[in-house]
């Protein structure tokens, strides 16, 4: 039920029709339709965009792996520390800096990844499915500019280009 709000005031349906109120649902969609689909492969979003942001970038350190999948600072470590824990990562200490670890995967954890890849690639699928071919396009085009342009804007700016 919609009330009347007080005079000037926005109504729940220009909530509902906010760009922030759908982006917010939109990224609902999409990780309740990722973990539809990985279901059974104990992998979360972020931990699938780490690992393979890991073996593309062996040796990449923790901050490096911030700016490549745009995730905050505070978060890096205990994400980094469970993939370690679950052997899916190693960390190394390079003897010319002591003052950082680099990240490397492992074979289990090129495997995990190797395994979600179909399931992800299905999830990709399904959240646009609704749109015709010509709109994915569009829409596909219009969010990557929406992001790029306002990737200053986030509190965690992408700073590894996706070429």
């Amino acid at each position: 039920m919609v009330r009347k709000s007080a005079a000037g005031a926005q109504q729940l349906k220009d909530v509902y029709a906010s760009p922030g109120h759908l982006l917010r649902r939109a990224q609902q969609i999409a990780v309740a339709l990722f973990f539809e689909e990985v279901k059974g492969l104990a992998i979360t979003p972020v931990q699938f965009a780490a690992l393979t942001a890991i073996a593309e970038y062996p040796g990449l350190d923790q901050r490096s792996l911030v700016d490549a999948i745009a995730i905050d600072r505070s978060t890096v470590g205990s994400l980094v520390r469970r993939l370690e824990e679950r052997k899916l990562i190693r960390r190394t200490t390079p003897p010319t800096n002591r003052r950082i670890k680099q990240l490397f995967i492992t074979g289990k954890g090129a495997k995990l990844l190797e395994s979600s890849n179909a399931a992800v690639e299905a999830v990709q699928r399904r959240i646009v499915d609704a749109l015709s071919t010509k709109e994915r396009a569009e829409f596909m085009r219009l969010l990557a500019k929406l992001v790029h342009l306002n990737n200053d804007a986030s509190r965690v700016p992408l700073k590894i280009s996706e070429t």
